[in-house]
């Protein structure tokens, strides 16, 4: 890659615009140039040629453009005096300026910088994130007691340069609190919170994160993340929107965390399980990854237009998932803006276009030897029934058909009809279909056959099934689509990567095996920066890369990218180990700072790009769920299992249009699991999961929103499941071994919170208790109160 030698000027400019540039990511024009040609040029100048204007292209460097030297030279010259882009841009002619006047046009610092650029000569370099992550080298800083490791060098590396300094530790309630959430999402009971405040020192911290990464509850955490990503829900989708099972996927999911299983073999079992060598049912159960797509089930639809919108939905999903790119842009014409085409686009489709959509039988031991005996008594019975059938279906549907009665052909179809009119050799292919299927209906051996073979099947129920993917025996012909409409097919085309990124190697008619070895390989420059930068953006509420989900030229540049681009070694290096980075994350000073507001940094980094603090982040919606049923002693913790069914409000069901969506409120141990747990019907999701951001599972979900408005107020004062809650709290609080009222208040503070209350804090409950009348109405008082504390911005918040 070539830098660029910054003249003084050029930095100074760069400094005051706010845009420092990163000569690890390849300097001047990265940092400066592309992302004003990116967002200003690339609709009319860029990749799609379709929608190229003046047949004039700015996205790639002059000498790869097919332009002839004079053309090129009257638009880039050798500076800024005599060429076209600058005249265009700094015109003061509404009729000659670019972009157009409909358009915002470029601020004086960006014209700038455009000079500057074509005053070196216009030099490209290829987009950071499409050039494989390199070892950085770690900085030295002034600060080095404060750093525990190479991360907190490169965040304090920022911070000196800046004249800032990071915020001290958060205080060890705040801490421990803190991690308890970010690696199980279950707060710390009293106890725990009393064994580490107890010696708060980095041994204790670093056995608690041990612990915690060993934890089954782990896996549940960060499995519910990824299972945002893989737009996991218990049904189909669309307006029937009819259930399905797949939480043996979401259970692997779960298992796959807890067994730290390594990165690539976590994408190769979910991309392409069932093409292992002697592929186990479990690698099998991973490719549900790829069946979470939704289904359409209304009555006239065209099934190929809805199998096709499952395939796109499953290259959309990799590009965004893996690499962090935004392919779905490109299914109808080449992309505007990223050097991803049409042709790539459906080169990738053609990877999962050869597959079946099946289920995956899951029986138990037991219940296998019962199917091995069934299916033996089964395959008796087969032989004789078809046979059966290809002698009465020559021999006696004639006769049949020509003794029917019109009393019993009065339902009938017309076509059913007319063919009774005709001799058996004149029935059309689908005419005798459907005589068939009539015929069949009605003959008593015939069905017999049939109940034998029900009878048997009935021997074994509640064999749990999946939906996974299987590769065809006959592979589908893929064509490119015209403008994406999948009725007007263009040039065939083979399985195949983007050119714009690293090679695929081996076979020469690759498969979605190929390909999961292609989006895990070592020199691919993004599965490992979108992994980490995810985990980053998991622990500190905003990724290294803000724009989690697009790596490419719209992108934001990463705030720190020596240490994206060492963690994405690491995380290499490491075998893929996804515990052992987030451990590195969690062990760091950089983590572990109070997230309290510092105002002298408003005016310079008020969004807190720089890390010299953490950030106060909402929790997720299930992780509410699992906060309150924590501090009310309810939780069931079992691992896994179908999803549960906890109160619904009335009225929540009777959306849509399917009559299959019931929800049958859960009784005992169901009732009271954690939130990633609950049913998820995708046309009316749980009312508490929406009210609090939960995606919608339509399409993958790389980062939730956190929105703040009255209803999530409301529904943890008065939603049936909260007020369950609250009311189990309070018993636990008047069931505790406490001396008085204001033992009890400190006792539920430390349930909820983690810490004890301050003395303003205990003079209202004290208050709103005493007018509760505690004597005479105990219950009720004191349910009050664990309202109240249950709605605590601070019991729903990770500080």
């Amino acid at each position: 890659m070539r830098l660029v030698t910054l003249s003084r000027k050029a930095l100074l400019l760069a400094a005051c615009v706010g845009l420092a540039p990163s000569l690890a990511h390849g300097g001047f024009y990265n940092t400066q140039v592309k992302p004003i040609l990116s967002q200003h040029c690339f609709t009319c100048h860029g990749p799609d040629a379709k929608q190229r204007k003046g047949d004039l292209r700015l996205d790639i460097a002059p000498a790869d453009s097919g332009d002839s030297p004079e053309r090129l030279k009257e638009v880039f010259s050798s500076s800024r005096h005599g060429s076209a882009i600058f005249d265009r841009v700094s015109s003061a002619d509404p009729e000659e300026r670019m972009p157009p006047v409909e358009k915002p046009g470029l601020s004086t610092a960006e014209i700038e910088i455009l000079g500057l650029w074509l005053d070196q000569g216009a030099p490209y370099e290829k987009h950071w994130a499409f050039v494989p992550p390199e070892w950085p080298e770690v900085p030295t800083v002034t600060g080095a007691e404060w750093a525990r490791g190479p991360i907190d060098r490169f965040v304090l590396a920022r911070l000196e340069s800046k004249g800032i300094a990071p915020s001290p530790p958060a205080d060890p309630v705040t801490a421990i609190r803190r991690l308890y959430l970010d690696l199980i999402g279950i707060p710390p009971s009293p106890e725990e919170v009393e064994a580490f405040t107890s010696a708060p020192d980095d041994t204790a911290w670093e056995a608690a994160v041990d612990a915690l990464l060993a934890s089954p509850h782990f896996g549940e955490r960060w499995g519910r993340r990824w299972l945002d990503q893989a737009r996991y829900a218990d049904s189909n989708g669309y307006s029937i929107d009819g259930p399905r099972t797949i939480w043996p996927y979401r259970d692997w999911v779960i298992n796959a965390f807890n067994e730290d299983k390594p990165f690539d073999q976590f994408v190769r079992e979910q991309i392409a399980g069932d093409l292992l060598p002697d592929a186990t049912a479990t690698q099998k159960v991973a490719t549900g990854f790829n069946r979470n797509t939704m289904i359409n089930q209304e009555g006239g639809i065209d099934k190929e237009e809805f199998r096709i919108e499952a395939v796109v939905d499953r290259v959309n999903t990799t590009g965004s998932v893996f690499l962090g790119l935004t392919l779905g842009c490109a299914k109808c014409h080449d992309h505007k803006y990223d050097p991803i085409y049409q042709k790539d686009y459906f080169q990738l489709f053609a990877f999962y276009n050869g597959d079946d959509e099946v289920d995956l039988e899951l029986p138990t031991p037991e219940q296998a030897e019962q199917l091995k005996t069934i299916r033996a008594a089964i395959d008796t019975i087969r032989p004789q029934r078809d046979a059966y059938k290809e002698a009465a279906l020559r021999d006696k549907i004639g006769p049949w058909a020509t003794a029917l009665t019109e009393e019993q052909t009065r339902d009938w179809g017309l076509k059913e009809k007319a063919a009774l009119a005709l001799p058996v050799a004149e029935w059309t292919a689908e005419q005798r279909g459907l005589l068939e299927k009539r015929f069949l209906a009605a003959d008593a051996e015939f069905q017999a056959f049939e109940k034998a073979i029900a009878d048997e099947n009935a021997k074994v129920s509640g064999v749990n099934k999946t939906m996974v993917l299987e590769r065809r025996t006959e592979p589908r012909v893929t064509n490119l689509f015209i403008q994406g409409d999948f009725t007007r097919k263009g040039d065939i085309v083979s399985p195949a990567t983007p050119a714009v990124l690293h090679p695929m190697e081996g076979s020469a008619a690759p498969t979605r095996l190929d390909l999961a070895e292609w989006l895990v390989a070592r020199n691919n420059p993004l599965t490992a920066r979108v992994t980490v930068n995810r985990f980053w953006q998991d622990l500190f509420g905003r990724g290294i890369v803000e724009t989690e989900n697009d790596f490419g030229y719209q992108g934001a540049l990463p705030t720190h990218p020596e240490m994206l681009d060492y963690l994405a070694n690491q995380f290499i290096a490491r075998g893929g180990s996804m515990k052992s980075i987030i451990r590195e994350i969690v062990l760091s000073s950089t983590y572990r700072q109070a997230s309290r507001v510092r105002p002298e940094l408003d005016t310079i980094d008020p969004r807190n790009y720089l890390l010299a603090r953490q950030n106060r982040v909402r929790l997720d919606a299930e992780l509410i769920r699992d906060a309150a049923l924590t501090a009310s002693a309810q939780l069931d913790r079992r691992i896994g299992g179908p999803s549960v069914f906890p109160p619904l409000p009335d009225g929540v069901m009777k959306l849509g249009q399917s009559d299959n969506r019931v929800w049958e409120t859960s009784t005992g141990p169901d009732r009271f699991r954690r939130g990633m747990y609950t049913y998820f019907w995708r046309a009316t999701p749980h009312s508490s999961l929406v009210v609090f951001d939960a995606p919608d599972a339509l399409v993958a979900c790389t980062r939730r929103t956190r929105s703040n408005t009255p209803l999530q107020a409301l529904t943890l004062l008065n939603d049936q499941a909260y007020v369950e809650h609250a009311q189990a709290l309070a018993r636990r609080i008047t069931e505790a071994p406490m001396a008085s009222d204001g033992e009890r208040l400190d006792f539920a503070f430390r349930v909820c919170l983690s810490r004890a209350p301050a003395e303003n804090e205990k003079a209202i409950l004290s208050d709103l208790l005493a007018k509760a009348d505690p004597a005479q109405h105990p219950e009720k008082a004191w349910t009050m109160v664990a309202r109240t504390l249950l709605n605590l911005d601070e019991f729903i918040t990770r500080e």
